[in-house]
């Protein structure tokens, strides 16, 4: 029964993340005073992209074929660890920071493969950006998990929820440090408005987008569900790790119903929030965003500080 539920899990991450992108979407065209289109749209993408056939270059090898699969895979994997709607789950033993920054990082190195793999000038250029951006955000990430790993002695999702939920509402400026670092990096790795612009297509802007220019069809499709699939993920460690109540610790049908609410709750009132930054925001240049990841990278930093000086102390 329960890794029943650990599949379920796994599966709402699937099946849910369009939607997530959906009421984003909706939410960006109602601050923007422009006609949004149904919060069920990116499901009709994705399906008219795996009706299409893809199209591969004649100098295409391996790489680029499988690397749709991989990304996919990949990142499935990492929605496996991290806690959705409960706790404790056969998967906690693996529920691990580090071990989703791992997924990442492989799911990372294809698609970068993949960009070059073509031999075109955009390919090129977004692979060649990107692992400049994640060599920048991999660093504050982890920073922000050593805050999160010294205040509740581990690095395990699971574990660490729980003892957030056991201490109660606590005043502690290392979790506020680090929740502030953690969704800057969310935002530099899912692409975001003010680090990269997942809507364009012009030369001196494209990150992500440069390097999937060539694909299409069931390709793109895998893609671009698991870009939907990571900025849930990255939503859901916000809310889980530095809000986790509302989350199930026993699995009971009314505490995982209770848990599917609160989180559905909380994934929504935050993409209103990026919906809002977003708006507000202008992209910034390329050469800005070291400065952006290195304040991330110090706001961890000054958590993990804080931690040692105000509250290992005590």
């Amino acid at each position: 029964m329960n890794w029943l539920i650990a599949a379920l899990q796994t599966a709402l991450f699937v099946l849910l993340a369009p939607l997530l992108a959906g009421w984003l979407k909706c939410c960006k065209c109602a601050l923007q005073n422009r006609k949004a289109p149904s919060v069920l749209q990116p499901y009709r993408d994705l399906l008219k992209l795996t009706r299409k056939n893809p199209v591969v270059a004649e100098q295409a090898s391996w790489v680029f074929t499988r690397t749709p699969y991989i990304v996919f895979s990949m990142t499935v994997l990492a929605a496996s660890v991290v806690p959705l709607i409960a706790v404790d789950l056969p998967t906690s033993a693996s529920a691990d920071v580090i071990v989703m920054v791992g997924f990442f990082a492989f799911a990372r190195f294809f698609l970068a493969l993949a960009g070059l793999d073509i031999g075109t000038a955009f390919g090129g250029m977004g692979s060649s950006r990107e692992m400049t951006i994640s060599s920048l955000a991999e660093p504050a990430m982890l920073m922000a998990v050593f805050t999160l790993a010294m205040a509740e002695s581990t690095t395990n999702l699971s574990v660490a929820i729980s003892h957030v939920l056991n201490d109660g509402l606590l005043l502690r400026p290392s979790f506020l440090f680090a929740l502030y670092a953690l969704i800057l990096v969310a935002v530099a790795e899912t692409g975001r408005i003010p680090v990269d612009n997942p809507t364009t297509h012009l030369e001196l802007t494209m990150i992500h987008e440069a390097m999937i220019l060539e694909y299409s069809g069931r390709h793109l499709a895998l893609i671009e569900w698991a870009s939907q699939i990571k900025l849930m993920l990255y939503g859901t460690l916000i809310v889980n790790i530095f809000l986790p109540w509302g989350i199930a610790e026993n699995f009971t049908s009314s505490a995982l119903l209770y848990g599917l609410l609160i989180i559905v709750a909380k994934l929504a009132a935050l993409a209103i929030v990026l919906a809002l930054s977003e708006t507000l925001l202008a992209k910034m240049r390329l050469f800005r965003v070291q400065e952006y990841l290195s304040f991330a990278y110090l706001l961890g930093l000054l958590g993990l500080l804080s931690h040692i000086i105000l509250e290992a102390s005590r």
